[in-house]
């Protein structure tokens, strides 16, 4: 469910018609509902109600201040791949011990930055990058606090692109060797083992990867006891995905993921961390943008839009679909027509849709793509020298813009000519 609804023939973000934000700020635009946000993230939180935990929001998938600051008032930690998103988070008021740093390719700058300003855990990804922050926590006369991905070689049947835990990814260790590992960071002096991360990908809309890898994630709980460590904590990731296509079938809800979690840990006794971002923000976000032209092709028509792949990359990317409906609502019963909806950047990959089904729209009308919130504007990029979309947070009957459009000089500025040319 999201608060984006048509209301007297005009799609609302709330209760503030997408229109008017269009006029104030231009198009393209991303537009997030706060209503949205807070409702996904209590689901999660809900859902583990009886156990001690945490939710820790995956800010990868919309990392501006506004969202996060959102997030942290209701409860949310934060789950932050690289020294960039930590600095955000604590911009945004978050406290270190409610960070959690994941990531394959932490420098030791980042772990730096994260023992000086606090941290809940670092979740380690392998054996390198454990003797670098045993020898800087060391150095600082500190001990981090960790845990260790494990690579559990489940199959999370997502795109290729988004799965992480099958053992030819580059995520974590392979659980086979978690006994020698472990064993190594308990003797190291910078170090304190508190428990067991894993993360097996993300728009995962069945849950029998996930209960195969909790189930192997327990197991391995038992045994680390055994071998004479503290398992406190598990942290089991995120990647709970959400409906994209209306007519398609409904991934399973956060309240079904909280009975598995129950079901297949919550004998142990130890504090559940999970780390969801794109059931939190993914249809909390529209990405909004203006037909330029209609354009008529070779057994074909093109609606050709304002907005780009460098504004809302995931289909050229991912091959990924995004509802996309005319922000005046259509009249009941309108025959509806084929169109690929296309961006103006010079890439056959500039490409939305192909052969899409939708109510007839004119040059000048505004369209919106449903489910933009997660992966839009972070992944946004200047190609074509475009700059970066504004980005809109809508509450009630308010909205404001929390990421400004630059201007063009701004963009062109940032260049730095050679004194020899």
């Amino acid at each position: 469910m999201d608060h984006f609804l048509y209301r007297d023939g005009a799609l609302h973000a709330e209760d503030v018609p997408v229109s008017d934000i269009a006029k104030a700020v231009g198009t393209p635009f991303y537009v997030y509902s706060t209503a949205t946000l807070l409702r996904h993230f209590h689901l999660f939180d809900d859902a583990l109600d009886g156990l001690d935990h945490l939710v820790c929001y995956a800010m990868k998938a919309a990392s501006n201040q506004a969202i996060l600051k959102t997030l942290a008032q209701a409860g949310a930690g934060m789950d932050v791949v690289s020294g960039g998103e930590y600095r955000r988070a604590k911009a945004a008021g978050v406290p270190g011990d409610r960070i959690v740093f994941s990531g394959v390719g932490k420098t030791a700058a980042e772990i730096r930055l994260a023992l000086e300003g606090g941290i809940r855990q670092f979740n380690v990804e392998s054996e390198p990058e454990m003797e670098v922050l045993n020898a800087t926590a060391v150095a600082m006369g500190k001990v981090a606090p960790i845990t260790i991905r494990v690579n559990p070689d489940v199959d999370a049947k997502t795109h290729a692109k988004i799965a992480t835990g099958k053992s030819e990814n580059k995520f974590g260790i392979p659980i086979a060797r978690a006994r020698e590992v472990y064993a190594l960071a308990a003797s190291l002096p910078g170090l304190e083992v508190i428990g067991i991360d894993v993360h097996i990908g993300s728009q995962l809309t069945d849950l029998a990867p996930f209960e195969l890898a909790y189930q192997k994630v327990a197991e391995l709980t038992g045994v680390l006891r055994a071998d004479g460590h503290t398992i406190r904590r598990l942290d089991l990731g995120g990647g709970l995905g959400i409906p994209y296509a209306r007519d398609n079938q409904a991934p399973p809800l956060p309240v079904d993921y909280g009975a598995l979690v129950k079901r297949t840990l919550g004998h142990l006794g130890c504090e559940i961390e999970i780390e969801p971002g794109r059931l939190i923000a993914g249809n909390a976000g529209l990405m909004v943008s203006e037909v330029i032209y209609l354009k008529s092709g070779e057994g074909r028509d093109f609606l050709i839009i304002d907005g780009a792949m460098n504004d809302l990359i995931r289909p050229a990317m991912y091959e990924a679909y995004h509802d996309i409906i005319p922000v005046t609502e259509p009249a009941p019963g309108v025959e509806q027509v084929k169109y690929d909806i296309v961006g103006p950047v010079c890439e056959s990959g500039d490409t939305f849709a192909k052969q899409r089904m939708m109510p007839p729209v004119a040059a000048g009308a505004l369209v919106a793509f449903r489910s933009a919130g997660a992966y839009g504007a972070v992944m946004s990029s200047e190609y074509n020298s475009r700059p970066l979309i504004p980005e809109v947070l809508v509450n009630k009957d308010q909205f404001a813009v929390i990421r400004r459009r630059p201007t063009f000089d701004e963009m062109i500025n940032r260049d730095t000519i050679p004194e020899w040319l």
